[in-house]
């Protein structure tokens, strides 16, 4: 499931991602609230954290994710993901590069950092 975070500041699009991510998921609560904060903010900032108890994501959510992410190219600046799944850290260092952004990742005890990366000018 993926919920939104609250306490950031309207540029930044703030989730958490727990237990098994579906494409119903992306549907209804991702892509929304990005198309929305496309509408508002030329730039946009992410942060994702993704929890201890994170089992799995369906291949129709990553093809969401894929496009959302192509469909925005230019308008992302900076991508903060908080996560000790392993394969999603490889993952990130392999295909980041990929992304027009300053991406970091950080572990789940750097929470706190991440978020100060994330809002910082």
């Amino acid at each position: 499931m993926i919920e939104p975070l609250k306490g950031f500041p309207a540029n930044i699009v703030a989730f958490a991602c727990r237990g098994h991510v579906t494409k119903s998921d992306y549907e209804t609560v991702l892509i929304p609230t990005v198309e929305k904060a496309v509408l508002q903010h030329e730039k946009l900032r992410v942060y994702y954290e993704i929890g201890p108890d994170f089992t799995g994501i369906d291949a129709g959510a990553v093809w969401d994710d894929m496009k959302i992410g192509i469909q925005h190219w230019r308008r992302w600046e900076r991508v903060a993901i908080v996560t000790d799944v392993a394969w999603i850290k490889n993952t990130v260092w392999v295909f980041g590069f990929l992304i027009p952004a300053e991406m970091k990742v950080f572990s789940t005890d750097e929470a706190a950092q991440a978020r100060r990366w994330i809002t910082s000018a």
